[in-house]
C-alpha cells in the first residue's frame, strides 16, 4: 500500500484505542519511538516488516495488520528492476527518523513527477547490550576523517555526510544512557558545525548561519559552552568574508568574552585583528595579534573534546592570520615571507587550507610587484580551486583577477588570468540560487 493512504495507520490507531493503551505505552512495549508510532497510524511512515508484525502480536490482530501491508519482497522488486538509476530523497526529522524515496525514472509521470518506486522509513532506537561509548567513538574517528575529506573533496561531497551524521546523532541521543547523551550532543554540535563551514565554502552564507545556530544549540545542550561561543566567531568570519569590519570586531569580541578556553580566546583575538586591519587600525591590529600570541604561549589545558576548534590543516594560523593582516595593512613583503614558509609546511592532503594560503600568497607578491611569482601561485590555487569548490577562495581571486588586469601586458600575466577565469566559473557543487 503506497505512502498516504492510512488504511493501515487507521486500523492500528483503532486496535489501540481497543486496547485502552496509549500511544506511549505501545511504543515502548514495542521498542520503537512515540513519534515514529505516530507517523505511521497518521499514515506518514511505512512501518519496517519487524515493527509490523509486533503490532500486529501485541495489539491481537491475528494476522490482520500484516495483511494491509505489500510483503517486503513485492516492495524491493521495483528497486532492483530499474537498477537504481532514479532520484533518491531523503528527509531528515529532529527525532532522529528519517525517510528514503526512490523515484522511478523509466515510468511515465502523470503529474510531471516520476512515481515512487521505493519508500522506507526508520527511527533510531536503542537496546540494552549496545555500547554507547564505542559507537560514539566510531563517530569520533569519523569526524577526523570528515574534516580531512573536506580537505580534498568539494562541499557538494561533504555536506550530505554531515547533514545525515549531526541527525543521526540526534537520534540516537533520544533513546541511549544518560551518562552518553550530553558527548552524543556535543559530538553533534561538531559535525554541524563543520557542515555550516562546508556552506560557507559552497557560497550560502544564509545556509551556513543556520548550521552554525544549530551547531551551538545542540553545543549548549551538550553542556558545551565554548562550541557555543565558537558560533559566533564562525559568524564574525561571515562578516569578514563579507567585508563588514565592524561587525567582524563586535562578534570576535563577543565570542572572546564568552570564551573560557586559551584556545578560542586566541582565535578570537585573530579574528579582532582581521577586522581591525580591513579599517587600516594598524596600532589595534598589532596589539589583537598579540595578545593572540600570548594566549597561544600561555600554559594549562586545553579543553576540545578530542577535536581542536578552528582550522587544524594550516600548521601555523597565527603566521597565516599575521600575514593576512600584514597584506591589508599595506606591507605585503612580510606577508610573502610568512606565507612562503608556511605554504611549506601544509600536508600534501590538505588541498583547501593550501588553495587558501597560496590565495593570500597570490595577492601579496603581486601587491609587491613579483608578478610572475604571483602568477605561477595563481594558476595552482585556480587548480586547487576547481577540486574543492571553495566560494572563500574564490573571494580572493577575485581580488587576484582585479591586481594582475592592470598588468596584462606582462607576459605571465595572460594564462594566469585564463586559469582565474575558470576557477570562478565554478564546479559541479556550486550553489544552486
Amino acid at each position: 500500500m503506497a505512502l498516504g493512504q492510512p488504511t493501515f495507520g487507521l486500523e492500528a490507531r483503532r486496535m489501540r484505542h481497543g486496547s485502552g493503551m496509549s500511544l506511549g505505552e505501545l511504543a515502548k512495549v514495542i521498542h520503537i519511538s512515540r513519534s515514529y508510532l505516530s507517523k505511521i497510524e497518521c499514515g506518514k511512515a511505512i512501518p519496517s516488516p519487524k515493527v509490523v508484525r509486533a503490532l500486529d502480536n501485541k495489539l491481537g490482530a491475528g494476522g490482520r495488520l500484516k495483511a494491509l501491508l505489500p510483503s517486503p519482497e513485492r516492495r524491493a522488486a521495483p528497486a532492483v528492476a530499474s537498477g537504481g538509476s532514479g532520484d533518491w530523497s531523503v528527509r531528515l526529522h529532529a527525532d532522529g527518523a528519517s525517510d528514503f524515496t526512490s523515484g522511478d525514472p523509466a515510468a511515465p509521470a502523470g503529474d510531471g513527477a516520476p512515481p515512487v518506486m521505493a519508500h522506507c522509513a526508520v527511527t533510531p532506537d536503542w537496546h540494552e547490550g549496545v555500547s554507547a561509548a564505542e559507537s560514539l567513538a566510531v563517530f569520533q574517528d569519523l569526524f577526523h576523517e570528515y574534516r580531512r575529506l573536506g580537505q580534498c573533496s568539494g562541499p557538494a561531497v561533504v555536506i550530505p555526510m554531515g547533514s545525515a551524521t549531526t541527525a543521526a546523532l540526534r537520534g540516537m541521543v533520544r533513546t541511549m544512557p544518560s551518562a552518553q547523551r550530553a558527548a552524543a550532543l556535543r559530538l553533534a554540535a561538531r559535525f554541524a558545525e563543520y557542515t555550516g563551514w562546508m556552506w560557507q565554502e559552497a557560497g550560502d552564507d544564509r545556509a551556513a548561519h543556520c548550521w552554525t545556530d544549530q551547531a551551538a544549540h545542540l553545543a549548549e545542550a551538550g553542556g558545551d559552552r565554548e562550541l557555543a561561543a565558537y558560533a559566533l566567531l564562525r559568524q564574525a568570519e561571515l562578516a569578514l568574508y563579507e567585508g563588514d569590519a565592524l561587525a567582524t570586531i563586535e562578534l570576535a569580541r563577543e565570542a572572546g568574552t564568552r570564551a573560557h578556553g586559551r584556545r578560542l580566546r586566541e582565535l578570537a583575538a585573530q579574528r579582532e585583528a582581521q577586522g581591525h586591519a580591513l579599517l587600516g587600525d594598524e596600532d589595534a591590529c598589532r596589539h589583537a595579534l598579540d595578545r593572540g600570541a600570548e594566549l597561544a604561549g600561555g600554559a594549562g589545558p586545553q579543553r576540545d573534546l578530542g577535536a581542536a576548534l578552528g582550522g587544524t590543516h594550516l600548521p601555523d594560523l597565527a603566521a597565516f592570520v599575521r600575514a593576512w593582516c600584514l597584506r591589508e595593512l599595506g606591507e605585503p613583503e612580510e606577508a610573502v615571507a610568512l606565507l612562503t614558509h608556511g605554504r611549506e609546511t601544509i600536508a600534501p592532503h590538505a588541498v583547501r587550507a593550501r588553495a587558501r594560503l597560496s590565495a593570500r600568497l597570490a595577492l601579496s607578491l603581486a601587491d609587491a610587484g613579483e608578478v610572475e611569482r604571483a602568477c605561477e601561485v595563481a594558476e595552482s590555487v585556480a587548480g586547487d580551486v576547481l577540486v574543492t569548490d571553495s566560494a572563500t577562495v574564490r573571494t580572493d581571486m577575485r581580488q587576484l583577477r582585479s591586481a594582475l588586469t592592470t598588468r596584462s601586458k606582462h607576459p605571465a600575466v595572460r594564462d594566469a588570468l585564463s586559469a582565474i577565469a575558470t576557477s570562478l566559473r565554478g564546479g559541479a557543487g556550486s550553489v544552486r540560487r
